[in-house]
């Protein structure tokens, strides 16, 4: 019979697999090839491998017979991704412009129109084409490793290198690599909830299978591969999900400005289409193209490309400065994070264990402690412990020498129910057992435990007060065992710890410490490094109401002795407080938390299960790099504030201009071929904002919608005035006709339009900071490209030199008074 948290009962059984919270499929196939009842021996003789792994060339075959270990991804073709910019509401009103253009043989326009619809596709193409490939080269450096036998040789290799046959060892913090036979081992705990969705960890023993995409929590084995790639269990039901994305709050809140802006628009646009068919009696088909061309010009058709230019530009500088964004929405969450939880281990120190004391007991000396301690040890687990053990060895004298004497007959990782390693071990003195994990533990297994507990006790607090993590070993001596000694182990914390929390405090981020170790050890590693010593346990929250819990939390400077329940709680219980929590960590305890927190981060040497639960991968050690994602995170939130308040007010400053123009004067300003030129002319330069130089706020960043639509509102408002003073000057001052009046307003709104996005940028003058040079040079390029067309006459009315002077010159004038105007105006809202 099936058990139920088996991914075979959702398949054949249920018909449905939940996989993220998501319920998927009804028909899922898997191809379990009969291999889940059949002896271990069986399997490795049918994929013609055996215990010593497969050779290099063999795996080189299987790689071409079977393809890489990886899930593929249905690639859409260019051209097919290409005219898909051509379909939706926004293409749709350009290409109903363009038609009626056409229809009414208004041949300029067509053209202009096309060009512009182009424009846009080929735009939002190569941005999203960027975007893919920035993504894809994430992937490959986040790519999982896997630790493999090779020709009888143990090799940590790419993943994605494996093939149906090889040998590959698993344990406690990885992912599964592919779906594997169990082969030697005592047994494996697996969270198979991303499969699945049950939360209760699965027991796999020898002959069992083990599910890619599953999380290793206890245990380690050898394995055999016998599922890669799309044949895997996880491979089958992760192409039901492709394509599922889902949209931060920071997106939501700009979407919402562009739904806005184009509801307002169309609500513009249907009153004057009233106004000239049923009072006027225009020509419906003129004044539906003139309607759209406005519509097309009032819209926010760049938001797209401007988001992704924004989204990229900060991933591709975070990655240069060692952090990997597997989710590039992570980016704008970072910028509201007003408290980090961070681990200990490996973030704030530098997770790399020094024995700092040797401490033997009775007539045991310190190469004795070295020695035990060793064959207690496995180097090719690569455990942190496990190594500066074997290292200090190593680094003493003539002792490696004798510890080769000894040969480990049975080994016992450590487990953290059992909470210790043990060895059997012969030598020249017979065999005998040794044991190393934690003092208590091994304390509680020695026959001497009454006679030393105190002093044992004494030197644990003493090792905890300074920091230390203690270590028990114990050996067996005539069938008993005997406490040999303490090791005391010390992680630093990094050079630039303390620096890298202060910085993160005079940005309002209150960095609170996460740990498992005991309350002494984290008190003193928060002094080292300039945290609060106010560390409490989860026993100080845990039993209280959520109200009380949440002021515990919030205050508390850092968390000791927490499991991973606890740090998910701890995360929960501020989110609750309103708070926007970014969480680091490094192991498989971490991955709740991780997956909870709004900004979940994975430190360098991060487990697999870490890196797949977080949304941005440190490549570099330390707690540095959050600094940079910090700023880079505020920085492209102030560039999209600046495009949202620039895009409202110019929204306001053409539609209501023209709109009121034609109500109220019953005067068309500029021809509908001149609308689609300056949509084109103020879309293309602002999307270099995303490169523009601003400066990051030194307080988390939120949406003020209220204070956004009240200042580009004013910024609007006060184009619309300028705006009409400009066909005042043209009449009364220049006495222009009618055409040239035009093309004289339309110089001075395409003069104005991206004068604008340099008011917007920040509260204080336009100078500071000076806009960045790509910015500025693509608003120069442009509107020299637009002058030279009014002054020539290309597709409009020519106005000559004279007039083009006088309406920059006038447009730069209105430019540093409205400046002026809106520093008094930001000063006013701040009181």
């Amino acid at each position: 019979m099936y058990r139920k948290n088996e991914p075979e009962f959702f398949a054949f059984y249920v018909g449905r697999v939940r996989i993220g919270g998501l319920f998927i499929g009804e028909n899922v196939k898997l191809k379990i090839d009969e291999i889940k009842d059949s002896p271990a021996d069986e399997v490795l003789k049918n994929l013609n491998s055996s215990n010593k792994g497969l050779s290099s060339s063999e795996a080189e075959n299987r790689i071409k017979q079977y393809g890489y270990n990886e899930i593929s991804e249905k690639k859409i073709n260019p051209l097919i991704k290409f005219f898909s910019y051509f379909w939706g509401p926004i293409p749709w009103m350009i290409e109903a412009a363009a038609a009626i253009s056409g229809v009414i043989h208004r041949w300029e326009d067509f053209v202009i129109i096309s060009l512009l619809l182009i424009l846009n596709a080929v735009v939002g193409f190569w941005q999203e084409h960027k975007a893919d490939n920035a993504i894809e080269l994430l992937k490959q450096k986040m790519a999982l490793n896997a630790r493999v036998l090779r020709e009888g040789q143990w090799a940590q290799i790419p993943a994605r290198e494996l093939v149906p046959g090889d040998i590959v060892r698993i344990r406690s913090g990885d992912v599964v690599p592919a779906d594997l036979k169990l082969l030697e081992g005592e047994y494996l705990q697996v969270d198979e909830s991303a499969l699945t969705g049950e939360s209760l960890p699965v027991e796999k023993k020898s002959d069992g299978i083990a599910y890619s995409g599953s999380v290793i929590q206890k245990g380690e084995m050898n394995a055999l591969v016998v599922a890669t790639g799309m044949n895997t269990y996880f491979g089958e039901t992760t192409k039901l999900v492709a394509g599922i994305k889902s949209r931060s709050h920071f997106q939501k809140a700009v979407l919402k400005i562009g739904n806005y802006l184009i509801i307002t628009a169309g609500c513009v646009v249907a009153i004057v289409l009233i106004v000239e068919e049923l009072f006027r009696h225009t020509p419906f088909l003129e004044t539906l193209q003139f309607a759209l061309v406005l519509i097309v010009a009032a819209i926010p058709a760049a938001l797209p490309a401007v988001m992704s230019v924004s989204m990229a530009v900060g991933a591709t500088q975070l990655a240069g400065k060692g952090a990997i964004v597997s989710k590039l929405v992570s980016i704008e969450e970072m910028a509201g994070m007003d408290i980090l939880c961070s681990d200990k281990t490996g973030t704030i120190t530098q997770n790399k264990l020094k024995l700092s004391e040797l401490v033997p007991f009775g007539d045991f000396k310190e190469n004795d402690l070295l020695i035990y301690g060793s064959l207690a040890s496995r180097e090719e687990d690569n455990d942190p412990i496990d190594n500066a053990i074997l290292q200090k060895a190593k680094d003493t004298e003539s002792l490696e020498d004798k510890i080769k004497t000894y040969t480990v007959k049975k080994f016992t990782p450590f487990d953290p129910v059992i909470k210790h390693t043990e060895a059997t071990v012969k030598g020249s003195e017979g065999e005998f057992k040794v044991a190393k994990g934690a003092p208590q533990v091994i304390l509680g297994m020695s026959s001497n435990k009454e006679e030393i507990r105190q002093k044992v006790e004494e030197k644990v607090n003493s090792m905890a007060s300074k920091g230390y993590r203690a270590l028990g070993v114990c050996a067996e001596e005539e069938r008993k065992y005997r406490f040999v000694g303490l090791f005391g182990l010390y992680d630093p914390p990094h050079e630039d710890s303390a620096e890298t929390i202060k910085t993160a405090n005079s940005l309002n981020v209150d960095v609170k410490m996460v740990t498992g170790d005991h309350v002494a050890i984290a008190k003193e590693i928060a002094s080292q490094v300039g945290l609060g010593t106010n560390i409490i346990t989860a026993d100080d929250f845990k039993e209280k109401s959520d109200s009380e819990a949440q002021k515990v939390v919030e205050k508390a400077d850092g968390f000791a002795q927490v499991f991973p329940e606890h740090k998910y709680k701890i995360v929960e219980l501020l989110q609750k407080k309103e708070h926007i929590v970014g969480m680091t960590g490094d192991g498989v305890n971490d991955v709740p938390a991780l997956k909870l927190a709004d900004a979940g981060i994975a430190v360098a040497g991060a487990t697999d299960a870490a890196k797949s639960a977080a949304d941005i991968v440190f490549t570099s050690p330390g707690l540095s790099i959050i600094i940079n994602a910090i700023q880079q995170s505020r920085m492209i939130f102030q560039r999209m504030k600046s495009y949202a308040i620039y895009r409202i007010a110019e929204t306001i400053r053409v539609l209501f201009f023209i709109a009121t123009s034609i109500l109220v004067l019953d005067f068309y300003p500029i021809t509908a071929i001149m609308i689609v030129l300056l949509a084109i002319f103020n879309d293309v330069p602002i999307m270099t904002i995303a490169y523009d130089k601003v400066k990051y706020s030194q307080k988390p960043e939120e949406w003020n919608m209220r204070e956004v639509v009240k200042v580009a509102t004013f910024l609007g408002v006060i184009g619309v005035f300028f705006s009409f003073s400009t066909i005042y000057i043209g009449i009364y001052f220049f006495h222009l006709t009618f055409n040239v009046l035009q093309s004289f307003i339309f110089l001075k709104l395409v003069a104005a339009g991206n004068l604008t996005i340099f008011l917007s940028r920040n509260r204080g003058h336009f100078w500071s900071p000076p806009p960045g040079k790509l910015l500025l040079w693509a608003v120069v390029i442009t509107k020299v490209i637009a002058t030279l067309f009014v002054v020539y006459g290309i597709y409009i009315t020519p106005i000559g030199w004279g007039l083009a002077i006088f309406d920059w010159a006038y447009a730069l004038a209105a430019f540093v008074f409205i400046d002026f105007l809106k520093v008094k105006f930001y000063e006013r809202l701040e009181r």
